[in-house]
Parts: C-alpha cells; structure tokens; sequence
C-alpha cells in the first residue's frame, strides 16, 4: 500500500486525528510546565517574604578562648571561604557570593549603670555601604587608656539615631563597658540605614535599634549594639564579655526550585552536621537557619497540590487517549477495505499492519511534534514529563492501529457478524473485571482506613485509587447498561410503532463498539465534575476562612480605647448600616492570678453586622455568663479584674472566636458585663471605603473580609490549583462531547445502511433521527450519569488524601457540594451534542442514493 495515496485518500480523517493529537500534546506537555512554574514562583515568594534571617545560613562562632579570637577582616574572610566548602553540593549553587560577617558583644553592661543599660560592641563586614553617618564622623582606630591603674583599650564607636533618643547617647561622651574587665568606648558618630528595608537588616536588628525589656522581677533595661571600624576589631577581646561571630551565607532565592525542595532540606541537615567535627577547644561552632521550617510548610502545602494534579492529569491523558484510539479506529476502518483487499491478493499480515502504523504515524507524529513544540511558548522548566506525554500519544495511537489491523486482518476477507447478537464475554474476562472493581473497593477502604503513607503525602496508593475506580465503574457501567434497555425492549415490542422497538435493540446489544466511548466518557465526566468539587470547594472554603479571619464585612481595631465622638463618627458615616462594639485586653482571674485574653462583644448587634455570612457565631445566655477556651477549662462562677472586678458563670467552652483569634487562654463574655462603656474594636457592615473609616479613626487599622479574601486567593499555589482544575474541566468536558461525535461516526457506515434500507420501507427523515437518538442516547446518558456520580465520591472517597487546607487559608475543605450548574452544564451539553450528531448523521444519511442501497446491501 502505498502511504501517500493512502494519506491523500483518508486526508479529511488524518487530519481530524493531527488536531486531536496537537491538542492533546499541547496539553499534556504545556499543563506540566506552567504548574511548575507557579510552584517555583511560590516558593520563591514565600522565600522572599520570610526574614533574611530565617532563609540565610547563619555560622555562629562563639570564643570560648584567647586564641580563638580574630582580629583581622583577612581573618574573616578565610573563614567565609572555608565555611562555603564545606556546603553540600545541593547547596552550593543556591548561595549567593557576598554575605557579610559581623563580630558582636551580647549583654554588655555599661558600669556603674546597675544592670539597666547595656552597650554591645560590634562590626560589620559592609557596614560602609549599609549606613549613612549623619552626625560626626566614622569610627577610627582603637587607642589606650588608663582605669584605676590598668590600660585598657579605648575603642571608637558610632552609635544608631534610635539609640540617642531612647538611651541619651551623644557624639563625644566615653562609656566605661563591664564590671570586672573594663574597655572604654568613645562616641564619635551617629549613623542611620542606608535602606531600612534591607532584608539583610534581620540579621543585625540591634544594631539599628533599641532593645527595651521590662521584667516584673528588676528594672527595666536598655539594649543597643554600636559599630566600629575594621581596627576596632585588634581591640575586641573574649575575655569578661560574651563575644560571638557570625558568617552569613545568603540564600539566593530565585535560584531555588520546588522541585529542588527535598534536597535542600537534606543538605541544609548535612550542613548543620559539620560543626561537630570542627571543634577545636578554642571556638565552638553551629549552624542556625530557619530554612527547613520554611521548607516543610511549603512541601505540605506543594504536595497537596501535586496530587491533585496527578489525580486531574492522569484523567485527562486517560481520556485523551482514549479519544486518539477513537481517531485511529476511524481511520482503520476507512482503510478496511483496501487493507482487505490487499490482503486477499497475497500481502502478509505484516504489510497489511506496517501499513496501518504507517499511515497512522503520517497522521499522528508529525501532530504530536506541533504540540509539543507549542508547549515551549508556554513559560516554566521541562520535566520528564513534558517529554514523557506526547511520546506515551504516539506510541499508543500507532500500538493500536496496529492491533486494530492484526485483528482485523488475520486471515483474509474474513467474515464478521457483530451486529446480529449480543457478545458473551468469556469467563476469564468477567473474572479479570470482577477482580477490578474489588480491588477498587477494597483499595478505598484501606485509603480510608489506614491514611496516607510516604514522604509529605505523596503516596503512590493514593494516585492509584482513582485509576482503579475509574475503570472499575467503566467495567460496571458497560457490563450493566444493556439489561435495563432489554426491559424497555420488551416493553416496547408489543406496541404499534417500530421506531422505539429497533433503536432500544440495537442500543441494548452489548457490542464491542460500546466500549470506547464508555471508557472514554466515564472518566472524562467523572474527573471533570471531580475537579469542578474541588475547585468549588475550595472557594467555599476560601470566603469562611477570610470571614473567620476578619469576622465581620469591615473590622476596626485600635491599640487604645476609641473615644465616644469617634464612634459616632463611625455610625454616621455615609454606607455604613451596622456597628458592633467590641473591647479586648487582658484580664486577670483573681483566684489564680490567670491572664488570660478577655473579649467583650456585642453579640446581637455583631450578628446583624454578620448576617448571613459563612460564620458561627457563639451564644451567651445572661449578661453575666462568659464562654472559654479549653486552655481554661470548666471554672463554674469566677471573678475577674478587669480595670474593675466582675463576676462571671462559664457558660460552656470555644475553640476559636471569628474575627479574633485569639489562641491560648481567652474567655468571651457579653459586652453588657463591663461596669464602663470602653471600646477598642468596631465590626462593621456597609458599603464604606477602608481609607475613610481610617481617616474617621487615626489610630486604627481597617480590615475587610473582602481584603482577606483576596490575599488567600493571591498567593501562586492556590492560584495555580484553581487554574488547573479549570483548565482540565474545560478540556475533558471538549473532550466528552468529541468523543460522543466520534462514537457516532465510527458507527455511521452500518448506521446509515440500516435506516437507508428502513428508508425503502417508509422510514420518514424524523422517524430516521428518533431512530438514531434511541440508538445512541441511552449508553450516553447512563455513562454521563455514572460519571457524574463518580466524580462526585471521588472527593469523599480520597479525602484523607486530598487536604487542600494551604489553599484555603488554613481551614479544611471539607464541604464538597457542587452547585447543580456543573453536572446540569455537563448532562445538558453531552445531550445537545448527541442531538446535533443524530441530526447531521441523517442529513448525510438523506443523501443517499436508495437504488445503490438496494443493489449493495446484502443484509437488512
């Protein structure tokens, strides 16, 4: 056979299944790619939001002897490098060059101040390019001076514009420094951050400002660290101080990948290893850094991710496969009967099937290579999976063209009959589907039962169940379809009309050609109605969790009482409708001197202000009676003091309070109980700008449900999940409706002779589409049926697994329940579709010539 003539022949069906295999390369190849890219994008915007502090690799070296001192830069900067060897391989690219260094003093006292001053020494290694000098002048070298007889060193100094109003530090005054071993330092400049908002200023928060600590057991103290030079360093001794030095390894965070994420948490563990083995008896060693954390929350929130798009990609190449060996079973049977002929003039069943694949890899490879070249425009880092899909495409559609056409062609001109009787399938085969769906079942039981195993959730079970599931309510559905149609057969052989009695026979047969479509449909409906849950229950989720943050429409909350004039500025304003008083602070149980966090609301204005918003508000029965969190247990009656004694009756016990959050010890108690009208929060409902209620109360600060809202849904992960479940509904929902066209199609020759030789006994063109829809209609509903009651146990029965919590600022998604919109959309569009088909298949059908009919048809 000659693959041009071939190609030219079948040019209408070839490229019907190039489309089909661009758009599904493209997708199987783009999706991978644009999901990983948002991942490392949120990585990245995670990392870039955490302190410098937490995300660095931070040395710590602290003396514990003299000669483990330095007193050089050069001294340092040997060490940097030393420290960057000993990094891990995993590490070593995600470092950035640079860093800095710093020497410091901690808990310096200044003396003769009795413990409630203390001025810390330090040094920076770039301190020239992160601070302004804007009074005297820089620091110099160290000189010598005499205390009670000894020298000691006097060391110049430069000291933060915070440090000079809180602590009274001047350019000029000398501060004598210890208790027994003095040094003596010399202010001679004062100096400001060239960019406070340097991320690298975490690392070095006491050298731009002032510590003050309170101590209900002493006085309250002053903490601040000055800077000097780098020959301040020859002048910097261990001995009576405290003294540490630090190496800070900066993390490149564009550098890190999420897919790099397990192996940086493992080398970072390898890194904080090396210390033990570097102990020299003059200077101990650690590693601090709060990377792992970081790591840790972010692989949670990434795994949950991951598998749902595991769960929606592994569906959406189920169906898309499934729809090519559609397409390449079109384009066999177009090739029937040449193949058939070629093989009855002598071609070996070799030919006949290289002649298949070959007309089938005309068709399909040079599709697949588009599609995945088309992926490329789309932005993000290539897995193996980019490359692993449009191959698996390839393969498969050239794998089955070639067993379609062995089959078909094992002897020649064979002699087949399908459509006389219902097929028995063989007792290993009903033993083979039985096993799969109590695998299925049994495979659910134990997800549920026994929870996810395996590192941060990805579980190999979990990707598997799905799988299972689907194709053991594949195997169920097609096994089972044809018996309820055989009762409506009998129910309609009696009757006077013809129509309904053959289009129910012949949808009722069990044929091979059945098999497909219902492979195809049943997942393409089940995972897109399952995406279509997850995706709505996640926005569900999202708005109760921005109501439970904010717990009212607009919530105000200052750090002082809010004067009356102001709140009545506040109900005036023009939009506002409700206003709800609340006042918090912290209160004391007198009998055991507790302070927890008492909150004071009024609840049925704060219930009017809520409405019918996705949030429960608790209940208090009486002015005197007050609801607490477990941390406080059951107290009965109790007394209080709260600027003024108040007794109060527990009422019962709340985990948490919308709006508040308040955690640990807190009680919630009526507004009522306070003995004086006092303030500090408003929770508001109308239609009001966040900046004028600002302006209305200076000293607050406004919140919005709707704000909160829209920082859940900002964050790239969530958005990435919310896209892909849109984007896999979108395609397997196209894909359903192609597969329900092709089914149609594929059937259409033996289809058309059918009503063409009814035509000749009186069939009408309406009788005719009646005829093709019972023929048709009843395994697409049943399937569609059946994958939309899938799709909606999937979420149910993978909820152990499934915990898209991270997306939902923090709640569980729990509530599974689509709106009637997605399966009415999906039954209405696969039924509109079916009609449409019938209605062109009979317009084609009507075209016929019935002599040709008559003359060819050799069976009716």
């Amino acid at each position: 056979m000659r693959i041009p003539l071939g190609a030219r022949a079948h040019a209408g069906t070839a490229a019907l299944l190039a489309v089909l295999t661009v758009a599904a390369c493209l997708l199987l190849s783009g999706i991978p790619r644009t999901t990983q890219a948002s991942f490392d994008e949120a990585l990245r915007r995670a990392l870039v939001a955490a302190p410098a502090v937490e995300t660095d690799l931070t040395v710590v070296g602290e003396v514990a002897l003299r000669e483990g001192e330095l007193r050089e830069r050069a001294q340092f900067e040997a060490a940097d490098r030393r420290w960057r060897g000993f990094l891990p391989a995993a590490l070593r690219p995600l470092i950035r060059p640079g860093g800095h260094m710093s020497a410091k003093t901690v808990s310096t006292p200044v003396t003769g101040s009795r413990g409630t001053t203390f001025v810390n020494l330090g040094w920076l290694s770039d301190a020239d390019r992160r601070v302004d000098w804007t009074a005297g002048r820089r620091p110099g070298a160290p000189s010598t001076t005499s205390v009670a007889g000894t020298t000691v060193p006097v060391i110049e100094v430069g000291v933060a514009e915070e440090a000079t109003r809180a602590m009274g530090l001047r350019v000029g005054q000398t501060r004598a420094l210890g208790d027994s071993t003095h040094t003596v330092v010399r202010i001679v400049g004062v100096y400001r951050a060239v960019d406070p908002g340097d991320r690298a200023w975490s690392h070095d928060h006491d050298i731009l400002h002032v510590s003050h600590v309170v101590s209900p057991l002493g006085p309250e103290e002053f903490h601040t660290t000055t800077l000097m030079s780098d020959e301040g360093l020859a002048g910097l001794r261990s001995s009576g101080r405290n003294l540490t030095y630090r190496w800070i390894l900066p993390l490149d965070e564009r550098a890190v990948s999420a897919q790099d994420v397990p192996d940086v948490g493992a080398a970072v563990a390898e890194f904080k290893r090396w210390p033990e083995f570097e102990r020299t008896g003059t200077t101990s060693y650690r590693v601090i850094t709060g990377l792992p954390p970081l790591l840790g929350d972010f692989q949670g929130a990434l795994s949950a991710a991951r598998t749902v798009m595991y769960l929606t990609l592994g569906g959406l190449l189920a169906v898309a496969l499934g729809v090519i060996a559609l397409g390449v079973r079109l384009l066999t049977d177009r090739m029937e009967h040449t193949l058939a002929v070629a093989r009855a003039r002598g071609g070996s069943l070799r030919q006949v099937a290289a002649a298949g694949a070959a007309l089938t890899a005309v068709a399909v490879g040079p599709a697949a290579l588009a599609g995945y070249a088309l992926a490329f425009l789309l932005p993000g880092p290539v897995s193996p999976v980019v490359h692993a899909g449009p191959a698996l495409v390839v393969v498969v559609a050239v794998a089955y063209a070639v067993t379609r056409v062995v089959r078909a062609h094992r002897t020649p001109l064979p002699e087949r009959r399908d459509d006389l009787v219902a097929a028995r399938p063989s007792a290993r085969r009903v033993t083979a589907e039985a096993l799969a769906v109590v695998l299925a079942l049994a495979g659910v039981y134990l997800l549920r039962a026994r929870g996810l195993s395996g590192d941060a959730g990805q579980d190999p079970f979990l990707l598997l169940i799905p799988v299972l599931l689907t194709v053991a309510a594949a195997l169920i559905t097609m096994r089972c379809y044809p018996y309820p149609l055989r009762l409506l057969v009998r129910l309609t052989r009696g009757g006077r009309a013809a129509v309904p009695f053959l289009g129910l026979t012949r949808a009722a047969r069990a044929r091979s050609t059945g098999a497909l479509p219902v492979l195809i449909l049943l997942p393409a409906l089940s995972v897109s109605v399952f995406a279509a849950t997850i995706a709505e229950g996640i926005a569900a989720t999202q708005r109760a969790a921005s109501w439970q943050k904010v717990g009212a429409p607009i919530k105000l909350t200052s750090d002082v009482d809010i004067p009356a004039d102001a709140i009545a500025r506040v109900r005036d304003a023009p939009g506002v409708d409700q206003v709800a008083l609340a006042l918090t602070g912290r209160a004391q149980i007198t009998a055991t001197g507790e302070r927890p966090l008492a909150i004071a609301v009024e609840l049925e204005q704060w219930r009017q202000v809520v409405g019918d918003a996705p949030v429960d508000l608790p209940a208090l029965s009486g002015s005197a009676s007050a609801l607490l969190s477990p941390a406080l247990g059951e107290r009965g009656t109790f007394e209080i003091m709260w600027l003024a004694p108040a007794k109060l009756t527990t009422q019962g016990l709340i985990d948490s309070l919308p709006g508040f959050d308040p955690g640990g010890q807190f009680l919630l108690m009526p507004r009522e109980a306070l003995p004086w009208p006092a303030a500090n929060t408003l929770l508001i409902k109308g239609d009001v700008a966040p900046a004028d209620l600002a302006r209305l109360v200076p000293s607050a600060t406004v919140e919005t449900q709707e704000q909160a809202l829209a920082a859940i849904r900002a964050d790239p992960l969530t958005g990435t999940v919310r896209t892909t479940l849109l984007v896999v509904t979108v395609a397997l929902g196209l894909y359903a409706l192609v597969a329900i066209a092709l089914s149609l199609v594929v059937g259409a020759p033996e289809r058309a002779r059918t009503v063409s030789l009814l035509r000749t006994l009186g069939l009408s063109d309406r009788q005719a589409v009646r005829l093709t829809l019972l023929e048709s209609l009843p395994l697409t509903v049943i399937t569609a049926l059946a994958g939309l009651a899938l799709g909606l146990g999937l979420p149910a029965a993978l909820g152990p697994g499934v915990d898209m919590s991270s997306y939902a600022g923090g709640l569980p998604v729990g509530d599974f329940s689509p709106s009637p919109l997605t399966p009415v959309a999906l039954t209405a569009g696969l039924v509109l579709c079916a009609l449409a088909c019938a209605h062109a298949h009979q317009a084609a059908v009507r075209r016929r010539d019935l002599g040709a009919v008559l003359r060819v048809g050799d069976r009716a």
